[in-house]
Formats: structure tokens, C-alpha cells, sequence
């Protein structure tokens, strides 16, 4: 392990107009003095699944193995998947009847990768990095129409889950 290496400080968050509807994610990467910013935006998704790819994109801009990230989010949802062990249990399960396996398992592959640890923070609270994360992730969701990308995984899941409703 490299202790010479600084910590790398993760904040994300993510918008959706509408629950689905057009959606973004804001991401602000910070290290040793450094600072990066990265956002995109989907032109049907949820929030929730907006909230995860600002995590999952974030995590894997890091380009060395076994950082040291500390990830601040104002989602309870994604904090909650990892700090009170909802992922674990959705994984050993098989995924079975879970939100967004498409993006959890993108994320596994990356955070295992990593020494991760999530802090929730409140949204809206006046904290710089996640108010920018915020306006990153607005600004977006409300891109030209043409530049809005379809969220493939959010559409799957929702053929899939009309399919089952007409058995």
C-alpha cells in the first residue's frame, strides 16, 4: 500500500425533472490541491439512479488501484446502500426485485477497486462542493433535447418491468 498518496475527496449528486424524466449528474473530484468536475445528462431517468452514476462515474475517473475516497452525497439512498449493508443483502439475494441492478453492478466493480467510505450530507444545505454538484447536475438534465443521451439501463428495466405486469 502507498501511504504517499492523499486521500481523494468525492462529492456527487444528481436531478431529475420529473420522476422519470430529463436527468443529470454533477461530480467534483478533489486531491492533494487538484480539482476536477465531470456532469452528463439522460433524457428519461430517475433520480435515484442519477444520484448512483455520479458515484459510480466519479469512482472510476480515480485512476490508481486501493485509493483512499471519501464520498460525500446527499443521498440517502446510496448512503444507505453501503452503510447499513442493503447492497450486501441485494447481491446475495441475486438482485432480485432491486432498483438499478444495471448501475449497483457497475458499481461494485469499481468500489472494490478502491478503500471507499460514504458520508451523507444534507442537500441544499449551503455545503460549496455539493451546491456546484447540484448545478453541475441541473445544468445537465436541461441540455438541448438532442444532447440528452437515452438512459438504456432505466428503459430496460422498465420494458422488463411492464412484461411481468401482463402475466
Amino acid at each position: 500500500m502507498d501511504n504517499a498518496r492523499p486521500t481523494i475527496y468525492l462529492y456527487t449528486d444528481g436531478a431529475s425533472s420529473g420522476n422519470p424524466g430529463p436527468g443529470g449528474y454533477g461530480v467534483v473530484l478533489k486531491c492533494g490541491g487538484l480539482e476536477k468536475e465531470m456532469s452528463g445528462g439522460f433524457a428519461r431517468t430517475t433520480n435515484n439512479r442519477m444520484e448512483l452514476l455520479a458515484v459510480i462515474v466519479g469512482l472510476e475517473a480515480v485512476r490508481w488501484e486501493n485509493a483512499v475516497v471519501e464520498v460525500f452525497s446527499d443521498s440517502s439512498y446510496v448512503v444507505k446502500a453501503l452503510n447499513e449493508g442493503w447492497l450486501e443483502s441485494w447481491e446475495r439475494k441475486g438482485w432480485k426485485k432491486v432498483k438499478n441492478p444495471d448501475l449497483w453492478q457497475r458499481f461494485l466493480v469499481v468500489y472494490r477497486r478502491h478503500r471507499v467510505t460514504f458520508h451523507w450530507i444534507r442537500g441544499h444545505a449551503g455545503h460549496p462542493e455539493n451546491e456546484r454538484c447540484d448545478s453541475l447536475a441541473v445544468a445537465a438534465r436541461s441540455g438541448a433535447a438532442g444532447d440528452l443521451l437515452p438512459d438504456d439501463g432505466y428503459e430496460r428495466e422498465l420494458a422488463e418491468s411492464e412484461n411481468e405486469s401482463l402475466f
